[in-house]
C-alpha cells in the first residue's frame, strides 16, 4: 500500500499532467486557427505524450494500492501574439512541470519509497528532454524571427515529428 501522503502527491501530479495535455490541446487549436498545420501536429504529439504521462501515474498509483482522485482541471490560455510567443509559454511550463515532478520524487524519498522513486527516475529524464525539445524549437523562432518562408519552413519540419509511446518506469 501506498503512503497517503505520496497518494495525494501522485494524485496531484496527475491533474498537472492532465492540465498539460488540456495546455497543449488548448494551442492545437491555435495552430489551427493560424493554419500552421504542423505546428499543430508538434502540439497534437505533445497531447498524445501528456496522456501517457498522465495515465502512467494513473496505472502506478492503482498498481500500488492507491486511490486515485480526479480532480479539476483548470481552463488553459487559449491565445498568442505569435509562434514564438507560445514556444516561450511552453518553455516555462515545461519547467513548472519538472519541479512538480521533482518535488514528487522529494515525496517519495521523504517516505522512503524506493518503488516510486525508481518509477519516477523515468519522468525525470523525460523532462530533459521535453525541455531540451522546446528549447530546440525555440531558438529556431528566434533566429528566424518573423520571416514568413522561415516560418513556413519550419512548419513543414514540426509536421514530420510522431508520436511514439513511451515506455514508462
Amino acid at each position: 500500500m501506498i503512503n497517503e501522503k505520496l497518494e495525494k502527491a501522485f494524485n496531484d501530479q496527475i491533474n498537472a499532467e492532465l492540465y498539460s495535455e488540456y495546455f497543449y490541446l488548448s494551442m492545437v487549436a491555435y495552430f489551427e486557427r493560424m493554419n500552421l498545420q504542423g505546428f499543430k501536429n508538434w502540439m497534437n504529439v505533445q497531447v498524445q505524450e501528456e496522456h501517457a504521462h498522465a495515465m502512467g501515474m494513473f496505472d502506478y498509483l492503482q498498481e500500488r494500492g492507491g486511490k486515485v482522485t480526479l480532480q479539476t482541471i483548470e481552463a488553459p490560455k487559449a491565445d498568442w501574439e505569435s509562434p514564438l510567443e507560445v514556444f516561450e509559454d511552453v518553455l516555462k511550463h515545461e519547467q513548472l512541470v519538472t519541479s512538480k515532478i521533482n518535488s514528487l520524487t522529494d515525496v517519495a524519498d521523504e517516505v522512503k519509497d524506493r518503488a516510486a522513486v525508481s518509477f519516477l527516475d523515468w519522468y525525470i529524464k523525460e523532462q530533459v528532454e521535453e525541455e531540451a525539445n522546446v528549447g530546440n524549437v525555440l531558438k529556431t523562432l528566434k533566429l528566424i524571427c518573423n520571416d514568413a518562408n522561415c516560418l513556413y519552413m519550419l512548419d513543414k519540419e514540426l509536421a514530420a515529428r510522431t508520436f511514439v509511446a513511451p515506455v514508462i518506469g
